[in-house]
């Protein structure tokens, strides 16, 4: 992606060591990231990872307990409040007036921002996100999607420089997820930096680059290609009637780091090429039964990678 807008080899987020702990709970375990301006990155990770608890501590929200780093230049510690005042954050659930139209809804927070010229940045923002011929109708009448796209236009309004996004897209159909990735390299073309967490592989594909956290710690991160091929994984399908059938009998053997359904195939993955074709030379040849090799993909790899955090 090249948008005019970027600043080749600036860091929009530049953090290292960041560490958040709850109690005895070590909620994020010294976590080194950094995002240039103008990218899309993912930010992915089971639930309870410490995913929301990092993007938090980034928009000075959260308190940071160790490491240090900046956030558009500012330091996370001690400039947490000039942060919020650049920062678009999109919080999981849905927190604006539901008794308010899209446009009083945005109205009223470009009054909490205190905007010089809060009217036409409302004119404007609902312009730029599609929101003109819905703008009168009330946020508890609208659809996940149309509420996402309302909840986007609200972190829009202040002109922030860089976008966090905390699970964007949760209980959205396909084509407004689609529309919303659209509306996001847009923003991104224009210069805007985005750090978005999501569930969904296909979304993660769209990124630049992908983080990969798990239990508080980052366990991948680069371009997708870079983190399948980081992985050392291999991948074998099985194919055919009763294949259901193996998966008891494959998990467990030598080579054999995960297996598990996807549709009606079988995968087979290891990291351990020659102890995995071993695993599965018994299979080749059967009856009824196709084995070939696929290219791992993302949902290879994090699933194992879970697998391995158990």
């Amino acid at each position: 992606m090249s948008g005019a807008g970027k600043s080749a080899g600036a860091l929009a987020i530049d953090v290292k060591g960041l560490t958040k702990r709850f109690g005895r709970k070590l909620a994020v375990d010294h976590i080194d990231i950094a995002v240039p301006e103008g990218e899309v990155w993912g930010f992915l990770g089971p639930n309870g990872s410490g995913k929301t608890t990092t993007i938090r501590m980034l928009c000075g929200l959260l308190r940071v307990d160790d490491g240090e780093g900046t956030c558009l230049g500012l330091d996370i510690r001690s400039e947490a409040e000039a942060i919020k005042r650049q920062v678009g954050y999109m919080t999981q659930r849905f927190s604006f007036w539901e008794d308010l139209s899209i446009r009083e809804n945005l109205e009223f927070v470009a009054r909490l921002y205190r905007l010089p010229d809060g009217r036409a940045k409302v004119e404007g923002t609902l312009e730029r996100l599609g929101l003109v011929k819905r703008q009168a109708q009330l946020a508890g009448e609208l659809s996940g999607g149309w509420k996402q796209r309302m909840a986007l236009a609200a972190c829009m309004l202040h002109d922030p420089k860089l976008l966090l996004l905390d699970e964007p897209t949760a209980g959205v159909d396909p084509k407004a997820r689609r529309d919303f990735w659209e509306q996001i390299h847009a923003l991104s073309e224009q210069g805007l930096t985005v750090l978005v967490s999501t569930h969904y592989m296909d979304e993660a594909e769209r990124c630049d680059r992908i983080a990969y956290i798990l239990n508080g710690k980052l366990v991948a991160q680069g371009s997708v290609g870079e983190v399948i091929e980081q992985s050392g994984l291999s991948t074998f399908v099985l194919e055919g009637a009763h294949v259901r059938h193996f998966l008891s009998e494959l998990q467990g053997k030598p080579g054999v780091d995960y297996a598990g359904f996807f549709g009606a195939a079988l995968h087979v993955s290891g990291r351990d090429r020659a102890a995995l074709e071993a695993a599965i030379a018994p299979y080749r040849g059967r009856p009824a039964i196709a084995v070939s090799e696929t290219p791992p993909n993302l949902e290879d790899v994090f699933i194992l990678l879970q697998e391995e955090a158990k």
